[in-house]
């Protein structure tokens, strides 16, 4: 009977190997690290010194100055210190166009020894968001096709939708929020599309390229999802008359879907 379980546990875990393989594939040319802690779900220390966050995945955060951790936090980075200790803490890691972020830390995609894609496995596990921010974005449709994965079944953060409504937004940091598009605006800022006053998104005019913005002007009227870092515009001196409270940051097409 264990020899079976084992035997069942080695096939379940081949076919996992061979799925997420085919999320992202490992490129030839990848960099030889080597991990010295795990930081949290989707940042490591290598050896060298660098900090490394992963390119394309966005874990629920650590508590920190007295707050609670987020739901899945502790697993996310329990997992990847799983992953890494698998790889005897060997990784290939290829770095993102843009280098690093503005804490200093390295931008990079990390391979396991069999050269399975780590965020891809966390995102197909449930374990973090897929997220996309240019110029960083040549895996967006394979880790996107493993985010799928895991909000199709069901597993870990998606067992319970993390979707809030635009609504009930009411504190800032990452979100996925739904809502009811009330109003496409441009102008030199960007694009502005406002969901039922509660919540506003925007495409800067730097990202134009980006996006198909005759395709966001047809957002009117329509259901979305999107995804991101919501801000408090408040806290930067007050707001304008008729203003939404809380701003959302479009960093790529990725990050904003319409709902059927």
């Amino acid at each position: 009977m264990k020899k079976a379980s084992l035997a069942g546990a080695f096939f379940m875990s081949a076919i996992w190997l061979s799925s997420a393989q085919a999320f992202c594939p490992a490129p030839m040319g990848l960099e030889a690290v080597r991990v010295q802690r795990v930081v949290d779900g989707d940042t490591v220390r290598l050896s060298d010194g660098r900090s490394v966050r992963m390119i394309g995945l966005n874990t629920p955060e650590l508590g920190k100055k007295g707050r609670s951790d987020e739901p899945f936090a502790v697993a996310a980075r329990q997992r990847l210190e799983a992953l890494v200790a698998t790889s005897d803490g060997r990784l290939g890691l290829l770095a993102g166009q843009e280098g690093k972020d503005r804490y200093g830390r390295t931008l990079a995609h990390l391979y396991s020894a069999n050269g399975v894609n780590l965020e891809a496995q966390m995102l197909a596990e449930g374990l973090g968001y897929q997220v996309a921010v240019a110029p960083n974005v040549d895996l967006v449709s394979c880790q996107q096709a493993a985010e799928r994965t895991a909000r199709q079944a069901g597993l870990g953060l998606w067992r319970q939708s993390p979707v809030l409504k635009a609504a009930q937004i009411n504190t800032s940091g990452f979100a996925v929020l739904s809502g009811r598009v009330s109003k496409v605006q441009r102008n030199r800022g960007g694009v502005w599309i406002e969901l039922q006053d509660s919540v506003v998104l925007r495409v800067a005019s730097n990202l134009f390229d980006q996006f198909d913005l005759a395709a966001l002007e047809r957002l009117n009227g329509k259901q979305i999802e999107a995804r991101g870092w919501v801000l408090d515009r408040s806290r930067r001196g007050g707001l304008e008359s008729g203003q939404a409270r809380w701003l959302l940051p479009l960093t790529h097409p990725a990050m904003l879907q319409a709902v059927p």
